[in-house]
């Protein structure tokens, strides 16, 4: 039996109410208020609209948020969910971190708004040129290897939180590039561009894949945890002996609840992506990629995560662009890049148990998991295909800047892999 796109919506939808209606709704049990100077934290609490006891919701920590800096008391405000309680996670404990932005410290102790003349004790001095920052890229990916690198940044050259950086990696990916990021406030909520050149090895065909190109993308906040993207990009590929330059433009819609990418709870992340192709040597083709994941909490910590996911083409794609089937990615128990096609259809159940507490800095747990996959040739149908399948489980640890993976996986009618996964963000 196959179900369609919308049997699978519903299913989601059910058993995250059945689900939902399982647990008990989660309640705010402590408010910790850092970063203010000039008002109290009772000051902050009142602006915030919170008190002990209220139930905390998906919006809540948006809304608490959009409180204060509707207030215009603070340059920056972030607001953080944690769990208080290792037996009770129903207990939520908000983390409020406020910048009041500049203040001035008198010499009778007392503290004004506004930078007059810092004096000495502050250590505030004038910065000079560029403020170049220097961060270090470490990343390893299934089918690819290490990547190693480092991207130096200059902050704020178009505007507070504008970004020129130029990424630079060797190994398993070979990138340069210079990029620009940029928040704005009317209108759009981001804006990135940027032009490199790069290779890798397609783990399928292993052929050199290089390409150079230049992109834009746009991105706006529509509502809470709904934003929509719309972009274009060109490259210059060479590979398999053949070069080709093809532009992409097209958009996106995301709808992401979760607060904790890796430890959601009761939340859903729902992306889909059009975007239309156009080629030198061929013919264009519309691309399609939609990603639907729920997070469902059950016992204690524990959280059972389903996805679907689906890529897919209405003309066939040449052979640099066709998805690829297999590693950590979609399908485990499977070396990375096993299969190639023009259609790819997945999905997986992943149940994660952490062992720590959700109050500690990093957290460690396992996870059980089946994998289930096809990739397939435009023409062909997906009632005709059949779907490969891997289980087993693994160790994950995520800390601050680090994300680590490793899955012992067994693909039914294969063989027995052991696989591993790393990133780290600075």
């Amino acid at each position: 039996m196959f179900l369609t796109g919308t049997d699978v919506v519903a299913f989601l939808v059910l058993i995250a109410g059945l689900l939902a209606g399982a647990q008990p709704s989660e309640h705010l049990v402590d408010i910790q208020i850092h970063g203010n100077v000039l008002s109290s934290d009772d000051d902050v609490i009142r602006i915030a609209g919170i008190e002990n006891g209220i139930a905390i919701d998906a919006g809540t920590v948006e809304e608490v948020a959009a409180r204060l800096r509707a207030s215009k008391k603070f340059a920056h405000v972030e607001v953080l969910k944690r769990f208080a309680s290792i037996a009770d996670p129903s207990q939520i404990s908000l983390v409020i971190v406020v910048d009041e932005g500049p203040v001035t410290l008198h010499n009778d102790g007392t503290v004004t708004e506004g930078a007059d003349k810092p004096p000495a004790i502050l250590g505030v001095r004038k910065r000079t040129g560029a403020n170049l920052m220097l961060m270090p890229i470490l990343k390893f990916e299934d089918g690819y290897g290490f990547s190693y690198g480092a991207r130096a940044a200059i902050p704020d050259v178009a505007g507070k939180g504008s970004r020129v950086s130029f990424p630079a990696t060797w190994g398993g990916d070979k990138h340069a590039a210079v990029e620009f990021d940029r928040p704005m406030n009317l209108g759009l909520s981001r804006v990135q561009a940027g032009s490199g050149i790069g290779r890798r090895e397609n783990p399928f065909f292993h052929e050199n894949d290089d390409r150079a190109g230049m992109w834009l993308r746009a991105d706006r906040d529509i509502r809470r945890r709904l934003r929509l993207g719309a972009g274009g990009e060109w490259q210059h590929v060479s590979f398999g002996g053949t070069s080709d330059r093809f532009l992409q433009t097209g958009g996106d819609v995301t709808l992401d609840t979760r607060v904790d990418p890796l430890l959601a709870r009761n939340a859903v992340y729902a992306r889909l992506g059009l975007n239309h192709l156009t080629f030198t040597n061929a013919h264009g083709a519309n691309r399609t990629d939609v990603d639907l994941r729920g997070y469902f909490g059950l016992i204690g910590q524990s959280v059972l995560v389903i996805r679907g996911q689906r890529q897919d083409s209405n003309h066939p794609l040449p052979p640099y662009l066709r998805p690829l089937l297999g590693g950590t990615d979609n399908l485990r128990g499977f070396r990375a890049g096993s299969f190639v096609g023009d259609t790819l259809v997945g999905a997986s159940a992943d149940l994660r148990v952490p062992i720590t507490s959700p109050l500690s800095f990093g957290k460690m747990g396992f996870s059980a998991f089946l994998d289930t996959a096809t990739v397939y040739d435009k023409g062909q149908l997906v009632r005709d295909q059949k779907f490969q399948r891997g289980v087993g489980g693994g160790l994950w640890l995520s800390a601050a800047i680090l994300r680590l993976d490793f899955y012992v996986a067994h693909g039914l009618g294969r063989s027995t892999r052991a696989q591993f996964a790393a990133s780290a963000l600075f």
